[in-house]
């Protein structure tokens, strides 16, 4: 179903607007990285555009937000109507103009109820809703700059997995292309919403899926490790909790968990580390090294090490976490039984 009407969306998209003519879709997050916990009904799917010849100049002291800039005038003139007077490249006006496209569009679906839902602020996504009787799917839409171009400084030191996948993994992953997504940069003194994030998702979905040391770990007839089972651990125990205590745990997502268990995997490196049968202590290790880092106020940006994730204004929230984190593992995880 989600197939069906992404498919009919990128068509018309790339109908309708000569700069979005070369779209293509891709697909990201828990679903796609086979550590999807409960029902299939989140979806995240890229839609990624390639440019050439961008300039990134950065927003803020975080390593992660960039102002995009062209360092030639585009080939293709509707570009043109997307750039500030500074010339800058407007997420906010990029992704306006796609929204549009797929919120007439969606009237045309006919083998499907589909509707666009409304902005959600500092979100990146457009989210489309799809009916799937009785229950209701929700795809959300990121709109994704693609350049084959260096990363930036901020991430030399960042990737750190020598010890874990090889030195060489890590120089392949950092010859790969870089991702930007229209994100609004909220330290921002003026909010424009022409700041672009840097999105890491394509590395984090090969690593989820050759996370072994040795290259042959969960190969089909090769020894299977509790990595994965680990994540899909962590990111539920937080999800159940969010439900419990939504305003309190409203800045936390599943990409906190996720970043904290690629730590995890670095400081432990080894397959021997995360045998099958060790599930609830490897576990217990994982959650122990996200509550260290929520008393801490602080979370290493896995790919941009200046970059924190737990910002120090929410102090009170991460302890709160930390202690109902604390509550559960002292007494067999009450949460998962309710």
């Amino acid at each position: 179903l989600v197939n069906r009407v992404v498919s009919h969306l990128v068509q018309a998209i790339r109908s309708k607007d000569s700069c979005f003519s070369s779209i293509e879709r891709q697909s990201a997050g828990s679903y796609y990285e086979r550590v999807k916990i409960s029902e299939p009904n989140e979806f995240d799917i890229m839609l990624v555009m390639p440019v050439t010849r961008i300039q990134l100049d950065e927003a803020d002291d975080t390593g992660a937000f960039y102002y995009v800039s062209f360092k030639r005038s585009p080939k293709e003139k509707g570009w043109l109507k997307f750039l500030e007077e500074d010339g800058k490249l407007s997420a906010f006006k990029m992704r306006e103009a796609l929204r549009e496209i797929i919120k007439q569009e969606v009237k045309n679906i006919k083998d499907a109820e589909v509707t666009v839902a409304r902005k959600k602020a500092g979100c990146p996504a457009i989210t489309l809703q799809i009916k799937n009787h009785p229950s209701e799917i929700s795809v959300d839409i990121i709109l994704t700059l693609e350049a084959q171009q260096s990363w930036p400084l901020s991430t030399q030191d960042g990737l750190k997995i020598e010890q874990w996948l090889g030195k060489k993994v890590r120089r392949d992953m950092r010859f790969r292309s870089l991702y930007l997504v229209a994100k609004q940069n909220k330290s921002e003194k003026v909010l424009r919403g022409n700041t672009w994030r840097l999105s890491f998702s394509h590395i984090e979905k090969d690593m989820i899926k050759n996370h072994g040391n040795s290259k042959t770990c969960c190969e089909s007839d090769r020894p299977k490790c509790c990595r994965k089972g680990c994540l899909k651990l962590l990111k539920y125990l937080l999800e159940q909790l969010k439900m419990k205590y939504p305003k309190e745990l409203e800045k936390f997502c599943s990409y906190h968990v996720k970043t904290a268990f690629f730590h995890s995997c670095v400081t432990w490196p080894n397959d021997s580390e995360w045998h099958l049968g060790d599930l609830d202590h490897c576990f217990q290790q994982c959650l122990g090294f996200f509550v260290d880092c929520l008393q801490k106020s602080q979370l290493t940006h896995f790919f941009i090490p200046q970059y924190n994730l737990l910002s120090l204004e929410d102090k009170a929230r991460h302890h709160f976490l930390s202690r109902k984190i604390c509550h559960e593992l002292n007494n067999g995880f009450p949460v998962f039984h309710e």
